[in-house]
């Protein structure tokens, strides 16, 4: 359980557990994205946090 005074940090900093609600939420507060697009990202480009970073960039991103 967290708290205000003890934050929530993820295990491995460099990878999403997906079946994790709290290291979800986690994610989506980090990455500023929803919880569907979070799932989303995962299930294309994988739990890496900088695959899932880029992927989010590339889809915010104007067509070229």
């Amino acid at each position: 359980m967290t708290t205000a005074s003890t934050p929530f940090t993820p295990l491995d900093p460099g990878r999403v557990n997906p079946m994790d609600p709290v290291e979800m939420d986690y994610w989506c507060g980090e990455l500023g994205c929803s919880l569907d697009t979070l799932q989303t990202a995962v299930a294309e480009v994988g739990e890496h946090v900088a695959a899932l970073r880029q992927w989010l960039e590339d889809r915010a991103a104007p067509p070229a």
